[in-house]
C-alpha cells in the first residue's frame, strides 16, 4: 500500500478538499464521516476557521469536546484519501454513541486498506494526546468499519439500536 499521512487542512488543500466532496456527492452521499461538519459550512474558510475553533478549549463550542481533524493524503500524488475527526475527550453524547474517532475515506478508494491505515495512524496521534483507550462505533450493517475497527485491535463493548432504527457497534482500542 502506498503511504499516506494525516495532515491538518490549509488553505493549499481547498482544491483538493472540493474534489473530495463531489466525488462524495456524485456517490450520492451527502455526510462526510470524520470531518467535523465539512459540507455544513458555508466556505472552506470558514471550515478552517471553525477547525480552529474546535481545537481550542477557550474557543470550541460549548456542547462540543476539543477535537482535531485531519487529512489522509496520499503521499505519492498528494490525493485526498480520507478524513479522520479525533476528540480528544468524551461528552455524555460521545460516551453513548460517537466515541473518541470518527473517519471517511472517498468512494473511490474503498477497500482498498486505506481506512485501516487511516485508523492507525489517527490512533498513534491519540497516543501523543495522552489516551490510553479510545472508542469508536460504527453501525453493524457497515462490515468494512467494523473489520477496520477489528483490525485496529478494537473490542466489541455492546451494541444498541440508534434512533434512526440501525444497530451500533461499540468498540474499544486500547493504545
Amino acid at each position: 500500500m502506498e503511504t499516506i499521512q494525516l495532515v491538518h487542512p490549509a488553505k493549499k488543500h481547498e482544491a483538493a478538499v472540493l474534489d473530495y466532496i463531489e466525488e462524495h456527492f456524485s456517490n450520492g452521499e451527502n455526510f462526510l464521516h470524520g470531518s467535523s461538519l465539512l459540507t455544513e459550512m458555508e466556505s472552506y474558510d470558514a471550515w478552517l476557521e471553525h477547525l480552529a475553533k474546535q481545537s481550542d478549549k477557550t474557543t470550541m463550542s460549548s456542547d462540543w469536546v476539543v477535537s482535531t481533524t485531519l487529512l489522509a493524503i496520499r503521499k505519492s500524488d498528494q490525493k485526498i484519501l480520507g478524513t479522520i475527526d479525533i476528540r480528544h475527550e468524551l461528552n455524555d453524547f460521545l460516551q453513548a454513541f460517537g466515541g473518541h474517532i470518527g473517519c471517511g475515506v472517498r468512494p473511490s478508494e474503498r477497500r482498498k486498506g486505506y481506512a485501516t491505515e487511516i485508523l492507525r495512524l489517527g490512533l498513534a496521534y491519540c497516543q501523543t494526546l495522552g489516551l490510553e483507550k479510545v472508542m469508536v462505533a460504527c453501525y453493524k450493517e457497515n462490515s468494512p468499519s467494523a473489520q477496520m475497527i477489528q483490525k485496529n485491535g478494537g473490542t466489541l463493548e455492546r451494541e444498541f439500536t440508534h434512533v434512526d432504527g440501525k444497530i451500533v457497534q461499540v468498540y474499544w482500542i486500547n493504545l
